[in-house]
């Protein structure tokens, strides 16, 4: 949807090729800000061992100095992370600890060491898997993103952070319920890739075909006043409809109402489900549905 909208604002006349290398940019761009967040949030674990060498070396420790308690540097999630080869490597390859803030991850470990949170999760008597998440997910999700100076942070070291926000915390919701097995290097899975791929090269070729359905549809709507956002996922929708056999027609219509109303106006939701289940109805009448592949179609 992003990829396709920026080839509409910028340049529609690039082929399907340029397209689908626009589309692994972006998707790699999503990789390295995603990992950059797991780093960032090993990096403030392992502080609470930096905070306690540095408070038990003071000249004059006091009891507190030298009782730091750095449980949440052990946190199992953590150390799975950090243990990952496909982290490791990516945090090489994109040079992570150069571009991270040390004052940032230190302001984030004092905010998490004075919440109660954490004082709950050091009292505990042993690890699980459970209590492990619940605090790496508080970290995350209670002090990381609602901090204005750190996702200012993030806006000015990723460009792409606006965009791709709420599929950061899905991808986290991900690895955080199964980090040895998450595999940085394809956090979309070549299965992902590929209905990506192609759902782009379909929506670009199958461009006026989706527009001819569309056009009829929209009555007294102007169609160059209709949000351009719309027509993009009316056209997407069509092509799922029309061209990926394996996905129901109800979860099509479903999910681009879903898009429609995160990423588009607040009356998009409504429009798109009333423009694709009319569409649906018309093709399914007409047999028209036939589940093909769009480089064998001629519609």
């Amino acid at each position: 949807m992003q990829t396709l909208y920026s080839i509409e604002n910028n340049d529609s006349s690039i082929s399907s090729a340029e397209a689908v290398n626009i589309l692994k940019k972006n998707l790699d761009q999503a990789s390295q800000l995603f990992t950059y967040l797991v780093y960032f949030i090993t990096e403030v674990a392992r502080y609470a061992e930096k905070d306690a060498h540095h408070k038990a070396g003071k000249h004059l420790p006091t009891q507190a100095d030298l009782s730091v308690n750095t449980r949440i540097s052990g946190n199992t999630l953590i150390w799975q992370a950090l243990e990952n080869a496909s982290f490791k490597k990516a945090v090489s390859q994109y040079k992570l600890e150069s571009i991270t803030d040390v004052e940032m991850v230190k302001k984030i470990y004092l905010t998490l060491a004075a919440s109660d949170e954490y004082k709950e999760y050091i009292a505990l008597p042993g690890r699980d898997k459970k209590t492990e998440k619940k605090i790496v997910d508080f970290l995350f999700n209670t002090l990381m993103l609602p901090d204005e100076n750190f996702t200012a942070d993030i806006e000015e070291k990723f460009t792409n952070w606006d965009d791709d926000a709420d599929m950061m915390v899905t991808l986290m919701g991900a690895f955080l319920s199964k980090p040895v097995a998450f595999n940085f290097a394809e956090m979309v899975g070549t299965e992902k890739a590929t209905f990506a791929n192609d759902l782009l090269v379909a929506a670009l070729e199958k461009r006026e075909h989706c527009l001819e359905l569309i056009k009829p549809k929209l009555k007294n709507w102007d169609a160059d006043r209709i949000a351009a956002l719309d027509m993009l996922l009316m056209q997407m929708g069509i092509c799922e409809l029309l061209y990926f056999e394996t996905i129901p027609p109800k979860v099509t219509i479903n999910e681009y109402i879903d898009l429609a109303k995160d990423y588009s106006t607040p009356q998009s939701g409504h429009f798109v489900n009333g423009i694709l289940d009319n569409i649906h109805k018309e093709l399914l009448a007409e047999g028209k549905i036939h589940k093909k592949s769009y480089k064998n179609s001629t519609l």
